[in-house]
């Protein structure tokens, strides 16, 4: 059995002490934890199981919700 866990893009919404509102995309929204970053609004983090691992460039988080984004649809075809 293959077993994968995944680290998601999302943009910071709002900050309010170590939790964050993020925007996954697509009107996804959640709360994640960032007290293992400096997170502040307007940055993209990388999610892991509820917390911000990694700030990431705004430019590579975009290009990787692209990717993610055309393999849901793609799936959806199947």
């Amino acid at each position: 059995m293959f077993v994968m866990c995944l680290a998601v893009p999302a943009e910071v919404k709002e900050v309010r002490g170590h939790i964050a509102r993020v925007d996954f995309g697509g009107g996804l929204i959640g709360e994640v934890d960032v007290t293992l970053v400096e997170a502040k609004v307007g940055d993209y983090v990388l999610v892991h199981a509820g917390y911000a691992i990694q700030v990431l460039d705004k430019e590579e988080a975009l290009e990787t919700l692209k990717l993610w984004k055309e393999l849901l649809e793609a799936e959806q075809e199947l």
